[in-house]
């Protein structure tokens, strides 16, 4: 049996509140990665995706406490002292943010982002980080490398500077890459580039990757295995192949069915009833209860625990059978007497 680079044990994760309360962030995370698979965490703004990466190196906000587990190469990361968190964020994961501009001083140029680490952490000479950092943008297809290393991130574009952003991942040979919704601000052309970027990357150095999106198409086409989650909680988790037949949980089908159809213009789009909660508004039944189609007095008062199902797992107390999302949202069914 394989072991996981990456687990999440029941993770949950609770920020201060005002007058001293907690309020909770994360309700429960439960996902493996095998070495060298991509798997894909989606769901809605605010569903938790992002504090999930976060997690793996330490980057929790102030005063969050944690429950359950965060195992990278079976060593707990919220039991590492901080001399074993650098040397994690050194070499063993490395994570591409959102936002590069947010994340890349815009007083120095991109030469000084990409070497100031592989001078100060990896003794390389200048020269040598120079020529690495040239040969990591070359890889990252960015052309006349050598001259954007002389320029400042106001110098370009969203996509290139995304590239960047790859590369100083790169730069620290990690093992495991956190992509955090990588091409969010980009036009779809720009998207599916840096999406190549980062797929031959990970072919290339055998990477493991945590990719998170809120594009199911975008997730299944680049990953082995899709994890979705919603309020905080881990619904679903099943291959990325058989997501269109074999989606289990309701709110998985339901993303699914409210793809907009590009051989349809003009159609109207299918909307999930509802608004979506944060983790803290949920209740203590399932958190997808108050918007779900399917959803009994059972959903509303038991929070549902992941059981297998099929190849996959399901958070739900009634999940659907396996069969293609339907053309038309299902019925809502009433709720059990």
């Amino acid at each position: 049996m394989t072991v996981p680079l990456l687990e999440f044990d029941a993770l949950r994760v609770t920020l201060p509140g005002p007058h001293g309360t907690r309020r909770t962030v994360l309700h429960r995370v439960d996902l493996a990665l095998a070495p060298g698979s991509a798997v894909g965490l989606v769901g809605e703004s605010g569903s938790g995706k992002s504090l999930t990466a976060r997690s793996v190196l330490g980057l929790l906000p102030p005063g969050a406490a944690v429950e359950g587990d965060v195992r990278f190469d079976g060593a707990s990361v919220p039991a590492m002292r901080p001399p074993e968190l650098r040397a994690l964020r050194r070499g063993g994961a490395a994570m591409v943010f959102q936002d590069p501009r947010a994340h890349i001083n815009p007083l120095r140029t991109v030469g000084d982002f990409l070497t100031e680490a592989l001078v100060s952490v990896r003794g390389l000479t200048r020269t040598a980080a120079d020529a690495r950092a040239t040969a990591l943008l070359d890889e990252v297809r960015v052309a006349d490398a050598a001259r954007r290393l002389r320029q400042r991130p106001a110098e370009l574009s969203g996509g290139l500077l995304q590239r960047v952003m790859i590369a100083a991942a790169l730069a620290a040979e990690p093992r495991l890459l956190l992509a955090d919704e990588p091409t969010t601000a980009l036009d779809v052309t720009t998207q599916a580039e840096v999406m190549a970027v980062i797929d031959e990357a990970r072919e290339r150095h055998g990477l493991t990757l945590l990719f998170i999106t809120h594009d199911l198409a975008l997730a299944a086409a680049v990953c082995d295995r899709i994890a979705v989650l919603y309020a905080g909680t881990l619904a679903e988790e099943l291959p990325a192949t058989r997501l269109a037949g074999r989606a289990a949980h309701p709110y998985t089908r339901a993303l699914l069915a409210a793809r907009p159809d590009p051989t349809a213009p003009g159609a109207e789009l299918r909307a999930i009833e509802g608004r979506p909660l944060s983790a803290a508004e949920t209740g203590p039944g399932c958190p997808f209860a108050p918007r779900c189609t399917r959803a009994t007095d059972t959903c509303r008062t038991e929070h549902p625990e992941p059981r297998p199902h099929g190849d996959g797992r399901t958070a739900c107390h009634h999940p659907v059978p396996d069969h293609p999302v339907p053309d038309h949202p299902a019925p809502r069914e009433r709720s059990a007497p």
